[in-house]
């Protein structure tokens, strides 16, 4: 008997000496989130918008008739239980900002799977847990506030959305000039962003002109500062838009964000969940708010409507008399453009039709009967993203103005700009 107790007693001592469990380790849970992630892009084709990590970590399994969501809910479950586990107590600030990032990541990831499982939330709600985001409201006064400036600047006897169409018909660029304006438009885009970012060497673009899409521009980053840069041809392109979707898609925007993490966050550090990029999360705040905010950064203040004056109104054929006028009734319709996103809340969550929210776009957004229709898929495909945009860049030009990146300060402005695009960040990390 004694013999069996000294046994026990040295079983129990044994036990007391072993080590505990390791922590999860965020490289570990890196490699799971990233399978997770393109496992659920087979089900889904706008889930991941781009990939370039490692080619052996894409799924080899056969899809399945229908989505596994149980299970990659689960799985999703599992990474954010084991993110918390990890010990952050010796990590630096930036590390701590990764694995911040992360974990909201994946909150995102795992509330996408549940609305693909069936699972409803509001527009707020949605905004919350995919983007990290709390969208403001506005009300319908607020907006028939700054349509009563615009009836001044456009005066007639006709409702005030045919009369800026009739206006602005005077803007568009003819087909035959559209290819030119753009390069031209990307060309000093690319310009004015390497002066200050130094862009690597091998970075490039491939422009393509398509048809029967939701959105105006897309870009499609392919991995190795390599973008595929889609403009939407359904309707006509009007001037502004040249410079716009120059910079939004390419520089300082989208295809520059993607090769700053890449470089910096990928390849520089190892970490490779950013080698993976899924639209519905906080980093699309991030990629849109700061893709609309770096229009303002290339062509800061008149630089730009001077720019266009000189250059890109001659090229496309177009009045640039006319230019200092359309820019200021630009800049009043701009103001409005919370509108979208009171019509995205109201559609999505089933307060007006489909038509009603086409006919709000058309009141308070100038939008074309056809092209409001199509405003409407924009919103059924992409749902809360639209927050993205206005909302995106009101917190990034905030957060770049808080850092001293002042409209007198340009030089500021491009540092810190450079290391928010260079850096995790969400929206609740901008406050």
């Amino acid at each position: 008997m004694k013999n069996k107790i000294a046994a026990l007693f040295a079983v129990i001592a044994l036990g007391s000496c072993s080590k505990p469990p390791e922590k999860p380790k965020m490289n570990a849970l890196a490699e799971d989130y990233v399978k997770l992630v393109l496992e659920v892009g087979q089900y889904n084709s706008d889930f991941v918008d781009a990939y370039y990590g490692p080619e052996e970590w894409k799924p080899t399994s056969a899809k399945l008739d229908t989505i596994p969501a149980s299970d990659f809910i689960a799985r999703a479950n599992t990474l954010i239980n084991s993110a918390n586990l990890v010990d952050t107590t010796t990590f630096s600030g930036i590390d701590k900002a990764r694995h911040t990032m992360f974990k909201k990541q994946l909150t995102a990831v795992k509330t996408k799977l549940e609305m693909l499982a069936g699972k409803t939330y509001s527009f707020d709600e949605e905004a919350k847990l995919l983007y990290d985001a709390e969208p403001p409201h506005f009300t319908e006064e607020h907006f028939n506030k700054l349509i009563a400036a615009l009836e001044e600047e456009l005066p007639g006897d006709e409702d005030l959305a045919t009369r800026y169409a009739a206006f602005e018909k005077q803007f568009i660029i003819p087909k035959d000039k559209l290819d030119t304006v753009f390069r031209v438009a990307i060309t000093e885009a690319r310009k004015r962003t390497n002066h200050h970012f130094k862009l690597p060497q091998n970075e490039d673009f491939v422009l393509e002109y398509v048809n029967d899409k939701s959105w105006s521009g897309y870009n499609y980053y392919q991995g190795k500062s390599k973008s595929l840069i889609q403009i939407n041809t359904d309707f006509p392109i009007f001037i502004q838009r040249a410079i716009d979707l120059a910079c939004h898609e390419g520089y300082p925007g989208h295809h520059v964000f993607n090769a700053l993490l890449e470089q910096n966050l990928v390849d520089a550090k190892g970490w490779k969940e950013f080698s993976v990029y899924p639209l519905f999360s906080p980093q699309s705040l991030i990629a849109e708010g700061s893709a609309n905010y770096g229009i303002d950064v290339a062509f800061p203040g008149d630089e730009r409507v001077a720019f266009e004056k000189e250059v890109l109104f001659p090229i496309a054929g177009l009045d640039a008399s006319k230019a200092d006028k359309y820019y200021k009734i630009l800049g009043l319709i701009g103001k409005l453009n919370y509108a979208g996103n009171e019509a995205a809340r109201q559609y999505l969550n089933g307060e007006i039709s489909r038509e009603e929210a086409a006919k709000w776009l058309e009141k308070y957004l100038f939008y074309a009967p056809d092209r409001a229709l199509q405003r409407t898929r924009f919103i059924d495909q992409y749902r809360s993203y639209v927050i993205n945009y206005n909302l995106g860049k009101d917190l990034v030009a905030d957060y770049v103005k808080a850092k001293g990146g002042t409209v007198d300060q340009p030089e500021k402005r491009w540092a810190v700009f450079k290391e928010l695009l260079s850096n995790p960040h969400t929206a609740s990390s901008l406050k």
